[in-house]
């Protein structure tokens, strides 16, 4: 065993003081994220922010692209999940699997991650990590510096490369001393604390079972627009994302592929609609009078322009704005 590890590094400031502690010890850490659709309400640079951690901490970071292979456990986690569509432990499980194939890969001997006993209620309990070590098969070489002194001790420290007295016995959802640590350390450069994971978020899970249900063919894009506007499913094969500002509207205006409509109120401020699927007069109508209901027009009808994406004839529609009434059932 050597001195060289591999930290599974979220960008919070728990894994940034893991890893701190370790640099302490003269542990030579390689960072590692796990990057998937689910880290961000939107797209706000989190890649960018992962980067500018690791390099203030000076370790070399791999950032692994995980959507793909994570979707198989949220759609059918053996271990359950938490209050909406988040299988934590699973999700600690595969993390734990692929941090081990990439420290043998570099050659490293063990992993540290920021956990904290009891932070988090369905993956930070005693019975869940000890759950997680054995079926991730690595027991005895996760390191959690944090809370290092309330575990058995590590393979690491049994062998002298990780001095256990250095480590410390932080427990419960108390934030006070991790920042007072960072304070000692001077880190002021940390994201506020906060659940990261949108799996947590019920709105999320909601539009994610709207998804599973209606879409089995689903893509990284339909991922993706989950996260953006106000959404209505209209019927088996059509949605309805609309706009909330203009960054919203940009970002619905990145995410269209062929075959998808986009509306858009003429000469008056609005927002954007997205609408994917197979759409008939009666649709165009009823998610013209949705997207009339958030415009700024005032009036009692409101004309439309909407397009099939990528062609470029525009065809107007006039419409009233839908009430709250007419648009609830379709709500998501």
């Amino acid at each position: 065993m050597n001195k060289k590890a591999v930290a599974l590094f979220s960008g919070g400031l728990d894994s940034i003081l893991a890893i701190k502690l370790m640099l302490e010890q003269a542990i030579e850490v390689h960072a590692l994220n796990f990057l998937s659709v689910f880290c961000d309400s939107k797209f706000n640079n989190r890649k960018d922010g992962i980067i500018k951690s690791a390099k203030n901490l000076k370790v070399p970071i791999e950032i692994m692209g995980i959507t793909k292979e994570f979707m198989e456990i949220v759609k059918a986690p053996r271990y359950g999940r938490g209050s909406s569509m988040n299988p934590c432990i699973d999700c600690r499980i595969f993390g734990f699997k692929k941090a081990k194939i990439f420290m043998e890969e570099i050659g490293a001997s063990f992993i540290v991650t920021g956990e904290v006993l009891g932070e988090r209620p369905m993956s930070q309990t005693r019975h869940a990590i000890d759950l997680i070590e054995r079926k991730s098969g690595m027991p005895g070489l996760i390191l959690r510096p944090l809370s290092g002194r309330l575990f058995e001790p590590s393979m690491p420290e049994k062998m002298g490369i990780v001095d256990r007295a250095r480590l410390l016995d932080i427990q419960g959802r108390s934030r006070n001393r991790q920042f007072r640590l960072a304070k000692e350390f001077g880190i002021d450069d940390y994201p506020t604390p906060a659940g990261g994971c949108l799996l947590t978020d019920k709105g999320f899970s909601n539009r994610l079972k709207d998804l599973f249900k209606y879409n089995a063919g689903y893509e990284i894009n339909d991922l993706n627009l989950l996260k953006i506007g106000r959404q209505f499913r209209l019927n088996e094969s059509v949605k309805l994302f609309v706009g909330r500002d203009e960054e919203e509207n940009k970002l619905l205006l990145k995410l269209l592929r062929p075959g998808d409509y986009v509306f858009d109120v003429v000469d008056i401020p609005s927002p954007i609609g997205l609408a994917r699927g197979d759409l008939n007069e009666q649709d165009i109508a009823l998610i013209s009078s949705i997207i009339a209901r958030y415009s700024d027009a005032k009036s009692d009808t409101v004309t439309l322009c909407y397009k099939v994406i990528p062609s470029e004839k525009t065809n107007t529609v006039t419409v009233s704005p839908a009430t709250e009434k007419i648009l609830s059932p379709f709500r998501i």
